[in-house]
């Protein structure tokens, strides 16, 4: 896997992988591209339904397309979920990109809120924010 340039790949103390910032990312300023394999909805729901992993990296494009960031992703799909997030994902002319909310400094963790997933809404969020609302949807 080639990473985005000036992201790492690493243990996260939210879960599993996250992704760090090796540069400084000011706040408004592009992270990087979503990166994956481009899929049609029919054959996200047939992902979903036979998925072996308890972790989707599957984000929408569109109404039809998503991109599946577990082949072909460029670390990007290792940005965990936060309650409390310092970058936000935007979709424009089917590109996904992660925008920083605020400075991002090399060493720190980007982390996004889902808001909204694939995963079932009792799926717990271990961001540990003051705020965190619990779970990864927002419901």
């Amino acid at each position: 896997m080639k990473l985005a340039p000036g992201l790492d790949v690493r243990p996260s103390p939210i879960t599993g992988k996250g992704c760090f910032a090796t540069k400084l990312f000011p706040k408004s300023r592009k992270i990087a591209e979503y990166a994956g394999e481009r899929i049609a909805r029919a054959e996200v729901a047939r992902r979903t339904r036979t998925r072996r992993l308890r972790i989707l990296r599957i984000c929408s494009v569109d109404y039809y397309w998503s991109l599946d960031g577990s082949r072909g992703g460029n670390g990007t799909h290792y940005v965990n979920h936060s309650c409390r997030p310092n970058a936000y994902m935007r979709t424009t002319r089917g590109h996904i990109l992660f925008m920083a909310l605020r400075d991002i400094r090399p060493g720190e963790e980007i982390t996004v809120d889902y808001e909204l997933t694939l995963h079932p809404n009792t799926k717990r969020c271990r961001c540990k924010a003051p705020n965190c609302r619990g779970t990864i949807n927002k419901s």
